[in-house]
């Protein structure tokens, strides 16, 4: 059992793919987990529903349906538990989406972050930890440094995320909070967002319908899967300290997406149907991790290899395919 055993953790965007299982994660290591998540429409909603409802099962869990842009809410919060570690998973994702409504993903990525660290502060909470993306990266010669100079994100999902590592610095410089910044690389697994590729491109192939695929699939992804992201996530809290940033990725193996889409079909045993599409000028063609600084100051490194985890992924899909036939995508 970890040391920070039994300490409790506020956990922002529960609800959500990576929030969900690394809750579950928290709380299999011996941490209390406070749970919160407003619980959005960006996609699905029966996603969301469905992981709270296995964390609702669990002991040591405690969920808070609040937004992170609503600081007077999110401030009761602070007042009703003893919290000792935040880690802010609650964001808009997507590059797309970000083009087509920059304000919502400025508010909740930027605003949000800035009233959990101000919040933080005011209740004397040292410890911070926020997801943030490897979309940072674009133009940036792989494999990515978390040194590298990230100051030219391509769209405004990119954007967001880097003024909330920057607002954490801050609050890090002037009032001595303990911050770990972390970059995920492609996150996949089992109840993913059907937002992403794996889950899109698994249900339209099972579904016998065609998959909308930008570029000609020779781009190429650091996938990373969902149960080493959590991991890397609690062992990012548990050194957490001064101000760090580092990859959370699959390690310097990334596979194409012609090679996702042909383990898709290997899977599922359906031939998929391509519609070709032009390739998002916000889009990066490639994605590749160093990790080396997540080993040796973490002692963390992912165990999943993508060709393994996309077996799982499609199985999951498989055994829930009654109900995700009706998943809007």
């Amino acid at each position: 059992m970890s040391e920070l055993a039994k300490k409790t953790v506020l956990l922002t965007g529960c609800a959500g793919f990576i929030g969900a299982r690394t809750t579950e994660l928290f709380i299999e290591a011996g941490f209390n987990v406070v749970g919160i998540d407003n619980m959005n429409d960006y996609y699905d909603l029966r996603l969301k529903e469905y992981r709270l409802s296995r964390l609702k099962e669990l002991g040591g869990f405690t969920f808070e349906h609040v937004d992170i842009e609503d600081r007077q809410t999110l401030s009761e919060v602070f007042e009703r538990y003893p919290i000792c570690y935040v880690v802010n998973l609650a964001a808009r994702a997507g590059v797309r989406a970000s083009i087509v409504d920059p304000y919502v993903y400025l508010s909740t990525n930027t605003l949000g972050s800035l009233n959990l660290l101000d919040l933080m502060n005011r209740h004397g909470v040292k410890k911070y930890v926020m997801a943030s993306t490897s979309s940072l990266y674009a133009g940036v010669p792989m494999p990515f440094l978390e040194t590298a100079d990230v100051r030219k994100p391509l769209s405004p999902y990119a954007s967001s995320k880097l003024g909330a590592e920057t607002m954490a610095y801050s609050y890090h410089h002037l009032h001595g909070l303990e911050v770990s910044v972390l970059r995920y690389f492609t996150v996949y697994g089992p109840a993913g967002r059907p937002d992403m590729s794996p889950f899109r491109f698994t249900e339209w192939v099972n579904r016998g319908e065609a998959i909308c695929l930008y570029g000609d699939g020779e781009q190429t992804r650091d996938f990373t899967y969902i149960d080493d992201i959590a991991l890397g996530t609690i062992a990012a809290t548990e050194k957490c300290a001064g101000y760090e940033i580092y990859n959370i990725g699959g390690g310097n193996q990334p596979i194409s997406i012609n090679t996702m889409i042909g383990e898709i079909e290997k899977h599922t045993r359906k031939k998929a149907q391509i519609d070709y599409q032009p390739q998002n000028n916000a889009d990066m063609q490639d994605t590749s991790a160093n990790i080396d600084k997540a080993i040796k100051k973490l002692q963390w490194s992912p165990k999943v290899h993508p060709l393994d985890g996309l077996e799982r992924t499609v199985n999951w899909h498989l055994e829930n395919q009654g109900w995700l036939a009706d998943v809007r995508l």
